[in-house]
């Protein structure tokens, strides 16, 4: 797969950040990714709550919720399979900069759609650091497991995507991501540092 074909992220992550990072804290960087399967739950959930009238929003949205729980619970069957905790929930700062992009106000269609690119845009990073570790980790499991995972979230980057464009009436989808690739690109630029999935 090719970053720059299918998910269009304009800087790639170095592979250095799993081999000089990642590989030195595998129980952070699993109890990261435990999180971000729950956030991702939470977020489908968020997405059906506040658009309860599009009838194949909430049918992606309670799949999905479904998927990121499994996935979850995957995750958490490697942490203490290998004699790790859980731990406690981990802020993730490159999230909360990209929802800055998000404008503030305008009309619920403007806030569903920014909403569903900003979700994308999280499973489209994802997928990159699903791929990167899968290919350079130094752990015959989890590079399985990356490589798994890395096809569920290019799947749902493109879910994301299209759902945007389906219900997007007069807005510009493809204007608007355009935008928010290039500002993820700015954003990004701080993160590679930490052995978090998004760090």
């Amino acid at each position: 797969m090719s970053e720059k074909t299918i998910l269009k992220l304009q800087l790639p992550t170095d592979p250095l950040w799993v081999k000089n990072v990642v590989e030195s804290n595998i129980e952070e960087l699993l109890t990261d990714h435990a999180y971000c399967e729950q956030k991702a739950a939470t977020n489908a959930i968020t997405l059906i709550t506040q658009n309860p009238n599009f009838p194949d929003l909430v049918t992606e949205m309670a799949l999905l919720v479904q998927e990121e729980m499994d996935h979850f619970k995957r995750v958490h069957d490697i942490i203490i399979a290998r004699g790790y905790v859980l731990g406690k929930e981990r802020k993730d700062d490159y999230v909360g900069q990209l929802a800055k992009f998000n404008k503030p106000g305008g009309s619920r269609l403007n806030q569903m759609i920014d909403r569903l690119l900003l979700s994308a845009m999280i499973e489209a990073r994802s997928c990159e650091r699903f791929k990167v570790l899968s290919e350079n980790i130094n752990d015959e499991e989890l590079s399985k497991f990356y490589h798994e995972l890395m096809i569920s979230e290019a799947t749902h980057y493109t879910m994301f995507l299209g759902l945007a464009k389906k219900h997007a009436g007069t807005i510009d989808v493809d204007a608007r991501w355009k935008e928010f690739l290039a500002y993820e690109a700015e954003v990004v630029k701080n993160y590679g540092k930490k052995e978090t999935i998004h760090g």
